[in-house]
């Protein structure tokens, strides 16, 4: 897929996508023209990015997420911290504007 089909697919802007390339997010493969060929792969991981940010998780999150998704030896505990840090962040600031 180019980055045009991608784009419509995963509900993420182009310039999201190549930014999250140029961050090592995703790394598609290249054509001989240097082109971006994303493989399904790729687009099931630009879809999970876009509800993670969505949801407020920080690129670092999304980093340690999606690196826990490619380690078949990882605990499911390992992926709970984060999401607990995550909700953490969010009672803190709830509780802050509740003042």
């Amino acid at each position: 897929m180019n980055i045009g089909d991608v784009a419509a697919r995963s509900g993420l802007p182009a310039k999201t996508i190549r930014y999250y390339d140029d961050i090592g997010l995703v790394r598609p493969q290249r054509d001989p023209n240097g082109y971006r060929a994303f493989r399904e792969q790729d687009l099931h991981k630009l879809a999970f990015l876009g509800r993670a940010r969505g949801l407020g998780f920080s690129i670092e999150d999304c980093r340690n997420l999606l690196h826990l998704y490619e380690d078949e030896t990882r605990t499911s505990a390992e992926v709970k911290d984060i999401a607990q840090h995550h909700l953490d962040e969010i009672d803190a600031k709830i509780a802050m504007l509740r003042g």
